[in-house]
């Protein structure tokens, strides 16, 4: 089996991390591909990096579309990022990482937390989980306060404010499970899940299971309604065209 697991943002760095905790937890047998566009925003924080980040994702996916070697792709942003688009064009199942960890922490836990970077992704966050169903099973979305970059300097305090932002679910909400809100948070889950003692869930490694759970069962995004395939227009094969 091969996984496509694209990092909406272009810094490599995060897409590495992104593609080892990917690696970390696939089956024996799959592959992981772990890829990110060539222009768009180094981070994805709030409304406009999201907008901006979409044209690259989608030229990205189209690329590997052509190649047909994905048997499903993961989206490694925690606000699912272009994600109905890419069920959109992708032939292969596209699984988001925030959904994907909401529906694990349902699986773990009566109600869970999210521990995200900073305050302008909690309504993002909000619209998803009421979107996806399960606004009611979250007792809180929690920002560190800790910017996306800040994750990938050495000696950042961003460890610190996450694991107290924890301790202060599991307190105050009535957490009994905590989601990481971000991508590249997703190598601290299982020191912080020992830590505070409760399951704390990974976006890329719930999405890497889930797209394969799919892949295997031979489950594709249905092509009625909203996932239908795209209309044909001038400007979309434009945008979508390979680079000369």
């Amino acid at each position: 089996m091969r996984l496509t697991v694209i990092n909406p943002n272009t810094t490599a760095s995060m897409t590495a991390k992104i593609g080892a905790a990917a690696r970390a937890v696939a089956a024996a047998g799959t592959h992981i591909d772990a890829l990110q566009p060539a222009d768009g925003p180094p981070s994805i924080e709030g409304y406009v990096d999201d907008a901006l980040a979409v044209p690259g994702l989608l030229a990205l996916l189209a690329q590997c579309e052509r190649s047909a070697a994905a048997d499903a792709y993961v989206l490694a942003c925690f606000d699912d990022t272009g994600l109905d688009a890419a069920r959109c064009l992708a032939r292969a199942p596209v699984v988001g990482i925030g959904e994907a960890a909401f529906h694990l922490a349902t699986l773990v836990g009566q109600r869970f937390s999210v521990v995200t970077t900073l305050a302008r992704s909690v309504p993002v966050l909000e619209h998803n989980l009421a979107r996806y169903g399960m606004a009611a099973r979250c007792a809180r979305i929690r920002a560190a306060e800790v910017p996306v970059l800040a994750l990938e300097e050495p000696g950042s305090a961003a460890r610190q404010r996450i694991s107290a932002e924890i301790g202060a679910a599991l307190r105050d909400d009535g957490a009994d499970a905590v989601v990481l809100g971000c991508a590249g948070m997703a190598d601290l889950a299982a020191a912080l899940s020992a830590e505070h003692g409760v399951p704390v869930i990974d976006g890329v490694a719930a999405a890497v299971k889930l797209a394969e759970a799919l892949a295997a069962i031979g489950l594709v995004t249905s092509r009625r309604g909203g996932y239908a395939a795209p209309l044909p227009k001038d400007y979309l094969a434009r945008m979508l065209a390979p680079p000369r």
